[in-house]
């Protein structure tokens, strides 16, 4: 009797619910299998390199190069895919032309960030302004004038992947593990130890992905050749959440480069170490964050397109249920934390010393699951009814807490504390947002 409720009440469901939950056993799917790669890839920089200087000058230079990528990917998924089905409901011939004309807008952003980033980390890197020890920033420098090519390559694999996704094809997922399966093989076929190796293993990686990702949109011509031109009708609406999304973004997006700043200067591998277990967090965290959001956005936004009535409560239903996710996640992984970093790193350069200190800060680290899980439900919720200036408060406040925690608590705990720090932000912009779907409600 209980299974025939339950299986009555599954048939009974709102059909947004089952392409929810169809949607996110797709993306789990992917994305456990992208999470092998990216810990094969974590593994084998681990038994290189250890928590050495090469490694802190890698990691912060390639999240500075890659904090635009991520800002415009973040805004291209926000901005881009609710427009498009809007655009695919009302006029489906349009979408040829806005392609191009999207296609050459980012060509134009990449090298004006290109140049930029090239001038700001040169700048960056001939003082004391990055806290890095003199080795540390020596070898960033060097390998800078190189990793500022992953712009470019970011930005278009951004555009390809927000135009799968936009179709609702969730096969660029997959894809997102062919930089870390590139990066694996560099290292076991070259013998070098030096940051120049990650360096060329992660360029490799990006063009692989662009190419993979490129392929399928070909054949299915989805692909349209660049227009450097603002003609299309749709650049109005495209405006209309660009600009706040993008400040936003940007503020947001700004916490890993805080908390490396924050790392720097609490000694050599402070930075690395802070970064293996941010990587193995996100072994949670991105199961969470691409099955939710893009399982949920792409069925908010057409349903809001098709004037569906019910979004707000079956996004509520999602949230009660990622909550309870993520309390679980973070009580089954606080015990095993030392285990796991012990069987994932603990071998040639890393040490049973690494793996205590990385283990810690990955438990502190466990905090943020359960608001982070929900919190993706309301974003999407807000992104698909074009609430940009909710997200944007969101950033601020956010980036506002994240500065505050870790000013606070990094005096208090260490490395440890910056973890802290955000599981506190992620809770607060969690409280806000609940507040403002409250005040839509009003």
């Amino acid at each position: 009797m209980p299974l025939k409720r339950l299986k009555s009440r599954l048939q009974s469901a709102h059909p947004d619910h089952h392409a929810i939950a169809k949607g996110m056993l797709w993306v789990v799917f992917f994305v456990l299998l992208g999470s092998i790669a990216r810990a094969g890839k974590e593994v084998a920089i681990a038994y290189r390199y250890g928590v050495s200087a090469d490694v802190d000058a890698y990691l912060f230079v390639f999240n500075m190069v890659t904090w635009p990528v991520g800002v415009w990917f973040s805004v291209l998924t926000a901005v881009m895919i609710p427009l498009v089905a809007r655009i695919r409901e009302n006029a489906p011939d349009d979408l040829p032309r806005y392609r191009a004309e999207i296609a050459g807008f980012s060509l134009m952003v990449a090298v004006g960030l290109t140049v930029l980033a090239g001038y700001g980390l040169t700048y960056l890197f001939s003082g004391d302004l990055s806290g890095l020890d003199p080795q540390t920033r020596s070898i960033a420098n060097d390998i800078s004038h190189l990793m500022v090519l992953l712009i470019p390559l970011g930005l278009l694999i951004s555009l390809y992947s927000a135009w799968m996704l936009s179709s609702g094809h969730h096969a660029n997922t997959l894809m997102e593990s062919v930089p870390s399966i590139v990066m694996v093989g560099a290292l076991l076929i070259f013998s070098v130890a030096d940051a120049m190796l990650l360096v060329w293993g992660t360029l490799a990686g990006f063009a692989f992905h662009l190419i993979s990702l490129g392929l399928p949109l070909w054949r299915r011509s989805e692909i349209d050749f660049p227009r450097f031109s603002f003609q299309s009708s749709h650049w109005a609406a495209f405006w209309h959440g660009f600009g706040i999304m993008v400040v936003g973004q940007a503020i947001m997006s700004l916490v890993t480069i805080i908390d490396q700043f924050f790392a720097a200067h609490q000694g050599t591998g402070a930075v690395a170490t802070l970064s293996y277990a941010n990587r193995v967090l996100m072994l949670l965290l991105g199961v969470g964050a691409m099955a939710v959001s893009r399982a949920t956005l792409p069925v908010f936004s057409r349903a809001i397109a098709s004037g569906e009535k019910q979004v707000k409560q079956i996004a509520v239903h999602w949230i009660k249920l990622m909550l309870l996710l993520g309390v679980a996640a973070s009580i089954v992984s606080w015990p095993l934390a030392n285990w796991g970093i012990s069987l994932l790193f603990e071998r040639g350069a890393f040490s049973a010393e690494d793996t205590k200190d990385v283990a810690r800060v990955f438990q502190f680290g466990l905090v943020q699951l359960p608001f982070y899980f929900a919190g993706l439900v309301l974003v999407s919720l807000m992104t698909s009814q074009r609430k940009y200036h909710f997200l944007f408060w969101s950033s601020v406040i956010g980036l506002t807490t994240k500065v505050f925690g870790n000013a606070v608590l990094s005096k208090a705990f260490g490395i440890e504390g910056i973890a802290l720090a955000t599981g506190l932000t992620y809770a607060v912009t969690f409280m806000f947002f609940l507040w403002a779907l409250k005040t839509q409600e009003k």
